[in-house]
């Protein structure tokens, strides 16, 4: 797909369609007036008549019959005013593309720059061209018979003054790759956990690796063991398919931060010993986002030649009951030592993080970064629509939060507050791995941080963003590659100059 920037006008833009936004209860301004002057008032009387009602990502395709040189127009609707941001406007471009994309459309110009005055046009640029790219994948990995094409041949960004052009180009650049980044996540998620297994996962890294110059370095059972990762060895215990740790680095500038992306990789997760309800385990193929959304970052990282010092860390293993699965009970030994009391094997995802973890500031590692579908109770706490995030550097914390607003993903603040930490207290271990109902996502950060020390540390639970249950207007049902544009805009800013 072609991406592109073009000072054009909405009426002067000869391709299959144009997309031009409209506030609820609001008077038409720029593009969407010129368009409907064009239209002999044909907008504004859809409007009266409640057709168009500018409710958020609401489509409405109207032909122009030659009255302009696109053939069709589509009005989406941004909401109200007072309440439009940059999440806003992702969702409605995503959403025009997608409905663009399956009338048949194949050249489409956005006219959206001017929605939101208060926002640079760079961010709306990227804003835009992520949200088409995510809008358009429809999934089907493993369909016999392939429906619909992925993409529109063309997609142009209108309205862009000469002066403009070069920033506004670089921006779409960026917005490209982190796009198709996403992409990659998922695609990785929504396949199923027969193929996806944690040898396979390696055998992504290395390619992407050899795609992008990425180093990659995988170690396997028995070098897990001479290191002493006695967690990440026992999930994957009960079965036949062999833990891996995948290590992917990218070499930056020197005496700047060396920051390490950790992605929890449970390619499935029956719950071991202590087993999940049938319902919807299926959907536990996805409890590998997190690494999905390191190793996309990582590959995304290396192609835009970000400047930092970047490690990806990925342990990777089946959570499944057997004979010789670790059980509730046992006691294991992480690395660096610290002795674990499993009372769930169910809580196995933060049992891994905790060896990668310990493993990525033994590298060196000066920021971490977790990303993890870690508890159920995140969903309980936030729904579908915020990832949770803690740490131990608030201004590392409010960082990644910030990077998370900037590519349209929300993060929430959670506490880690001190008195917390005495329900991991174990009467054998030096911790437990679960600590009960209360603030469990809470909980599951409290037992990360014992194993990252002094290091500047945050962590996403994307339990509730990972995967959307039915599709939207902005994107399709199944994973969302959640937190890989996050990781990448932190990325970027932090070899801006963050330390």
């Amino acid at each position: 797909m072609e991406t592109r920037v073009s000072s054009e006008s909405a009426t002067q833009y000869e391709g299959d369609a144009v997309v031009v936004g409209v506030f609820e209860n609001a008077p038409l301004l720029g593009a969407a007036s010129d368009v409907d002057s064009r239209l002999e008032r044909m907008v504004q009387r859809l409007i009266d008549s409640r057709e168009i009602r500018g409710k958020p990502c609401e489509v409405t395709i109207v032909h122009t019959f030659g009255r302009m040189p696109a053939a069709r127009a589509a009005i989406v609707g941004l909401g109200k005013s007072a309440e439009a941001d940059l999440f806003t406007l992702r969702r409605a471009a995503g959403a025009a593309a997608r409905m663009l994309r399956d009338r048949g459309c194949r050249r489409v110009g956005f006219a959206l720059l001017e929605a939101l005055p208060g926002t640079r046009r760079e961010q709306s640029v990227r804003a835009i061209v992520e949200a088409v790219y995510v809008g358009l994948y429809q999934g089907g990995e493993r369909k016999s018979e392939r429906g619909l094409p992925d993409d529109l041949d063309e997609v142009c960004l209108l309205g862009i003054a000469d002066e403009h052009g070069e920033s506004a180009a670089q921006a779409v650049q960026s917005a490209r790759i982190g796009g198709e980044a996403t992409n990659y996540a998922r695609r990785l998620v929504n396949l199923p956990a027969n193929e996806v297994t944690p040898s396979w996962l390696a055998e992504q890294a290395i390619e992407v690796g050899a795609r992008t110059g990425l180093e990659v370095q995988v170690l396997e059972p028995e070098q897990l063991r001479e290191l002493g990762m006695g967690a990440l060895l026992a999930v994957a215990r009960g079965s036949e398919q062999p833990a891996r740790l995948i290590v992917l680095r990218r070499r930056g500038r020197e005496g700047g931060p060396r920051v390490a992306f950790v992605g929890k990789g449970l390619t499935f997760d029956s719950g071991g010993i202590s087993i999940k309800p049938a319902d919807k385990m299926h959907v536990m193929k996805s409890d590998m986002a997190g690494a999905a959304a390191v190793l996309a970052a990582m590959g995304a990282a290396a192609e835009l030649k970000i400047d930092l010092d970047l490690m990806g860390v990925i342990p990777a293993a089946e959570n499944l009951p057997s004979g010789r699965a670790y059980r509730p009970g046992d006691v294991l030994t992480a690395f660096g030592g610290k002795t674990i009391e499993v009372i769930s094997t169910d809580a196995e995802g933060r049992l891994i993080l905790a060896d990668a973890l310990g493993y990525a500031k033994h590298l060196g590692a000066t920021h971490l970064v977790d990303v993890a579908t870690l508890t159920g109770a995140c969903i309980i706490a936030l729904g579908y629509v915020a990832a949770g995030v803690m740490g131990n550097d608030s201004e590392f914390v409010e960082a990644v939060i910030s990077a998370g607003e900037r590519v349209g993903e929300r993060m929430w603040r959670l506490p880690l507050f001190p008195e917390y930490r005495p329900q991991l207290d174990s009467p054998i271990a030096d911790l437990k791995n679960v600590g009960g109902r209360p603030a469990g996502t809470i909980i599951g950060g409290c037992f990360l941080r014992e194993f990252v020390g002094e290091t500047s540390w945050a962590h996403i639970d994307i339990a509730g963003t990972s995967w959307s249950e039915q599709n939207e207007p902005h994107q399709i049902e199944g994973a969302t590659g959640a937190a890989t544009r996050t990781l990448l805009a932190l990325a970027e800013r932090m070899a801006g100059g963050m330390s």
